[in-house]
This record gives structure tokens, C-alpha cells and sequence, in this order.
């Protein structure tokens, strides 16, 4: 389920003041960011002296959770993704800003974007689980796997992203970050890693095999016994079909497409 993007002209008076008095001095240029599915506000602001990003949602949205999730969770990712600078509730909207980064999105047909993603992974791999609230993978996936022995095998300690669509990775000269925190989850180590197996596939560039290639250079996909690793891969496909419904929008599609293929190949060994 997508959001609609508000301008933040659009914004309430009292939430202009707020935020200018929050940044010490008034905006003076809002740039709306269309990429991104989840929030209903995504801006660049400028100032005279600084440029931050804001994104937000109305304290009725049903995702309002998201934002206080990233709050929690940015203390603990250093280096990984950018800078948490505040988070604001006011005039019925919540408000998180963080640091601008100039920087593109990945593009998963690059090579050298991929090299850059491994070395961020596997630094995610190696950051310890955050004691905070966290959704649980055994959870998550728990509609779509009918062994509950398998589905224990889902989890673990590790701190996982879950979401790693191109968009939510910007690429700089020599580091990737990730952004978009709002679902990540405590669970086995070798998740990421396969998410991101489905997440090649729908680039378009990538067999099921191919894309596993680049997973393997991932320590923690080593990790991953084959059976539950080839259960995980139904799951994701019945969850894919689940959400693509029949009349799925094209970037849906694709995705679901992605995961049909990446469960045919485990089933196929």
C-alpha cells in the first residue's frame, strides 16, 4: 500500500513556524521527493544556513508507528544511514529530520553499486540487534509458512533492514547508506541477504542464480541452512502474491514476478 505525497506548501501555517523554529531560522526553498512509498510528507528543505530532509505523516495515518520507529532506531546506525537531527509532533503531524546526504540512488544493474551494498550489509550484519521494540521475523512471515519448525528458524538476534528496495539505498563515491528503517527486524542473520536476492531479480538484470552469486558474498547468507532458506523463499512468494492480489500495479508486479522466480529455482534445487 503506497501514500499519497502532500507538498509541504500544503502544510498547516502552525507546522511551517514549528518547524522553522525547530531549524532556527525560516525555510526559504521546499523541494517534494517523489521516491518512497510510505510517507505522506518527503521534502528537502533549505536554509540559510543548512538543508535537511523531513519526512512525515498525520498522527491519524495507520503507519504513524514508522516514524517513531526510525526515531528509536537511528541512535544505533552510525555510519549507516544519515543522521537523525529531530523528531516533532505538532498540529497533528509527525516529523522526523535528518541530515541532507548528496547522494543518487543505487542502481541494481551496477556492479559496483552491488560491491558498495555488500560492504554496507555485511557492516549491518555485524551491528548489534538495538534494544528497543523491533518486529520479529518468526512473525512476520508466520500467514505464510505452515511449519511452525521452520518458521522458529526465522529467528534470531540479528538486526535486519528488510526493505532494500534501490530507492532506499543512496550511493555516494564510496559508501552505500540505507534509509527507510521502519521495518526492520530482529530475526536470523541470512534474511537481508536473501530479501536482497529477490530484490535483484525484479532489476531485470539478474537470473535467481545470478543474484544468489552476489548474496553468497555475504557472510551471513553462509549462515542459512538450504531447507529453511528454500521455505523462506515460498513464504516470500506467497506473500508477494498475496499483496499483488489480481490487478496488480507494475512495480508490484515485478516484484511478485521476482519472488515466483527465485521460489521455482530453490523448489528446482
Amino acid at each position: 500500500m503506497t501514500t499519497t505525497r502532500i507538498h509541504w506548501a500544503d502544510l498547516p501555517d502552525s507546522v511551517h513556524r514549528a518547524v522553522a523554529a525547530r531549524l532556527g531560522m525560516p525555510v526559504l526553498a521546499a523541494e517534494t521527493i517523489s521516491a518512497g512509498f510510505n510517507s505522506e510528507i518527503a521534502a528537502k528543505l533549505t536554509t540559510t544556513g543548512s538543508v535537511v530532509f523531513v519526512k512525515g505523516m498525520q498522527l491519524s495515518h495507520p503507519r504513524v508507528w514508522t516514524q517513531r520507529r526510525e526515531t528509536e532506531i537511528n541512535h544505533y546506525l552510525e555510519g549507516l544511514a544519515p543522521t537523525l537531527l529531530w523528531h516533532l509532533d505538532v498540529d497533528g503531524w509527525s516529523l522526523v529530520a535528518f541530515e541532507y546526504v548528496e547522494a543518487r540512488h543505487a542502481d541494481y544493474k551496477e556492479p559496483r553499486d552491488l560491491e558498495l551494498v555488500v560492504e554496507t550489509l555485511a557492516r549491518v550484519g555485524r551491528t548489534p540487534c538495538p534494544p528497543i521494540e523491533l518486529r520479529r521475523a518468526e512473525q512476520r512471515w508466520a500467514a505464510y509458512v505452515e511449519d511452525p519448525g521452520i518458521l522458529a528458524r526465522f529467528a534470531g538476534s540479528s538486526l535486519l533492514h528488510t526493505d532494500l528496495n534501490n530507492e532506499n539505498v543512496l550511493i555516494q563515491a564510496d559508501r552505500a547508506l540505507l534509509v527507510d528503517w521502519a521495518w526492520a527486524t530482529r530475526g536470523a542473520p541470512w534474511i537481508d541477504s536473501a530479501l536482497w536476492v529477490i530484490w535483484l531479480i525484479a532489476a531485470g538484470n539478474y537470473s535467481p542464480a545470478a543474484a544468489e552469486a552476489w548474496a553468497t558474498r555475504l557472510p551471513a547468507w553462509k549462515t542459512g541452512d538450504p531447507a529453511v532458506v528454500n521455505a523462506f523463499a515460498q513464504a516470500q512468494a506467497r506473500m508477494w502474491a498475496d499483496i499483488a492480489g489480481e490487478e496488480p500495479d507494475p512495480w508490484t508486479a515485478g516484484l511478485n514476478q521476482a519472488a515466483q522466480q527465485w521460489a521455482r529455482f530453490r523448489a528446482a534445487g
